[in-house]
């Protein structure tokens, strides 16, 4: 690998030091959120001293100008000096992205990956020597029970929902568009959560039908903070491993597969097959050659590499 490396590189490693120091950037993100300062600074309507946001989130002002000064280096805040006093304002970016009020807000992503993604990769050096992950450490459950660690408490909830939901607001559009559909006129999404992929979908091909199925707990959650005015989107109870799957023309499956383990999926997998109704697909040669399956799935839905799947579609009879 040296020989690819200029000397200048060699003389001193930046790369290495970005990389060694990442941690503190996502960190000063998170706190950043946590602490409300992209909603105050989107709500003013000039710019503000450290000591104006110290006051108003109830924090130290030393701390918070210091936090204010990481942001602006990392160019996710602007700072202008006026009469001596440095003055903090947002990005285009940040009021986009960060704060909670903004249309296309990462805020729930980013307050589960620094309450709970976080705490859980502190581990990762156990999780190496052990191959399994490190909830019981992190939050005293059970390996063996992700989803009771993810749902242990209706605030632990809202935060993956809102992880959730968040996701979809990067790419949900250009993955329900990236191949023809509207041959399907019946399209469910399986543990669909909020229902923001399913609304994506209903949007981009409005005389198909669309519905989220998922636990009645997550149902109902959903319905209560997600739910928007304009929703054809339909929401129906149950269980996909233990109970029957509504039939459909099309199964969404966006990141599902990857939670379980391969005996899981794979009843799953069968359980699709034997509830699937038959589409003609011969006048979309795209769609034809892409959905063998008619199960539509996200890109990280499995801990195997693409080419170890076949098996495990062979054997569910696709």
């Amino acid at each position: 690998m040296a020989e690819h490396l200029s000397q200048s590189e060699l003389d001193y490693p930046f790369k290495l030091l970005e990389y060694f120091n990442g941690f503190r950037v996502s960190k000063v993100i998170f706190s950043a959120c946590e602490l409300g300062v992209f909603d105050l600074l989107l709500k003013s309507q000039e710019p503000l001293s450290a000591q104006h946001v110290a006051q108003e989130l109830s924090t130290s002002v030393d701390g918070m100008e210091r936090l204010l000064d990481a942001l602006v280096g990392i160019e996710i805040l602007e700072v202008e000096n006026t009469d001596g006093t440095a003055l903090y304002s947002s990005s285009d970016v940040a009021n986009l992205y960060l704060a909670k009020g903004s249309a296309k807000s990462l805020y729930d992503m980013i307050i589960y990956q620094s309450q709970t993604i976080y705490p859980l990769w502190n581990n990762m050096v156990d999780a190496v020597r052990e191959g399994k992950n490190q909830n019981e450490k992190t939050f005293g459950i059970p390996p063996e029970e992700v989803f009771q660690a993810i749902y242990r408490s209706e605030e632990e909830m809202l935060k993956f929902m809102g992880l959730m939901n968040s996701s979809w607001v990067l790419d949900g559009h250009d993955i329900v568009t990236a191949f023809n559909l509207s041959c399907f006129q019946s399209i469910v999404d399986l543990g669909g959560c909020t229902g923001a992929l399913a609304r994506e979908m209903a949007k981009a091909y409005p005389s198909s039908s669309v519905t989220v199925f998922d636990l009645p707990q997550v149902v109902e959650m959903a319905q209560k903070h997600f739910c928007q005015e304009s929703d054809t989107v339909v929401f129906q109870t149950g269980d996909f491993f233990s109970g029957e799957i509504p039939p459909a023309d099309l199964y969404v499956l966006a990141r599902i597969i990857h939670d379980w383990p391969e005996e899981k999926c794979l009843t799953l997998l069968k359980k699709i097959f034997d509830t699937c109704k038959p589409v003609d697909v011969r006048s979309n040669p795209l769609v034809r050659e892409t959905f063998p399956l008619k199960t539509f799935q996200s890109c990280d839905l499995n801990p195997n590499h693409g080419h170890e799947i076949n098996p495990t579609t062979s054997s569910a009879y696709f």
